[in-house]
């Protein structure tokens, strides 16, 4: 009965402070989104779709849109404190990212590879938030964080290649993004083999220390890889406009099947892995 009560007690717990979590995220992803239109503006006007966005077309008012950032993100820090101080630290650290990646003298969204590594930090910032919104007692594995974030570089880093090969054509490349004075081709493609290469080594350390069975998911996550990388060849990417990828069936099956693989390894146990790769802890003599 006594443990029946500490159940009902999590649950009730979880009940207000996911919604309100989930609401602190949207604040300050939402705040992260405005600095980043309001300072892309001047270099947007040299994009052939982004120049029709809002703010380029002079359709915002940019001191008022100052103002949303900066209530957008105290009102979300604000509000994340009452879920916990992990999780409010975690946002604010999401925040401070977005002022990193966006705000001179620093702007790491100029500068070759920083662009990407500040960007896709996002991913474990937002991995972390997630997870002291239900737990503040234990910390995500380090192998989780770094996976996620290599992979969230690896997927970055195909949308810098996918806006290169198009912008170069209309030679207005580095007007647009600066790091693309610095970046050709073939240094984006070695960055994307860095990032997938680093991505799944994190993973299968993750995978070996936690849960074995994960392994047999593999050849769905590297098929699920290498068809982005393909992607990306295409003339007006999709990987460039990522909100538009739903529509690419092949990888929406194979994302969906994978996720749905892993659920499903999470749960039933694969002991013949175990005979297969039997855990050592001391070196043969």
């Amino acid at each position: 009965m006594a443990l029946a009560t500490v159940w009902d007690t999590r649950l009730s717990g979880l009940a207000w402070r996911l919604p309100v979590a989930l609401a602190a995220l949207c604040l300050v992803a939402s705040s992260n989104y405005v600095i980043n239109e309001v300072r892309d503006a001047p270099f947007d006007v040299h994009h052939p779709t982004k120049r029709n966005r809002a703010v380029p077309t002079g359709l915002v008012h940019v001191p008022l849109a100052y103002v949303q950032w900066v209530t957008l993100g105290v009102v979300g820090c604000g509000i994340a404190v009452a879920v916990s101080r992990p999780f409010a630290l975690a946002l604010v650290a999401l925040w401070a990212m977005g002022c990193i990646y966006n705000l001179p003298p620093v702007r790491t969204k100029d500068r070759p590879h920083l662009d990407v590594l500040s960007e896709a930090i996002n991913n474990p910032l937002r991995l972390c938030a997630g997870w002291f919104a239900i737990s503040s007692s234990t910390f995500p594995p380090l192998t989780f964080l770094l996976s996620y974030w290599m992979v969230g570089c690896y997927f970055m880093a195909i949308k810098r290649f996918a806006e290169h090969r198009d912008m170069g054509a209309h030679g207005v490349a580095s007007r647009y993004r600066a790091s693309f004075s610095y970046y050709t081709s073939q240094r984006l493609l070695v960055a994307i083999m860095f990032y997938a290469s680093a991505a799944m080594l994190f993973f299968g350390g993750l995978i070996i220390r936690y849960r074995l069975e994960l392994i047999l998911s593999f050849p769905l996550v590297a098929l699920i890889m290498a068809l982005y990388l393909h992607l990306a060849f295409r003339p007006n990417s999709p990987t460039e406009h990522p909100e538009k990828l739903y529509r690419e069936r092949l990888l929406m099956i194979l994302v969906i099947s994978c996720a749905g693989l892993m659920i499903l390894l999470m749960w039933v146990d694969v002991p013949q892995l175990r005979d297969l790769v039997p855990p050592s802890t001391e070196v043969q003599r």
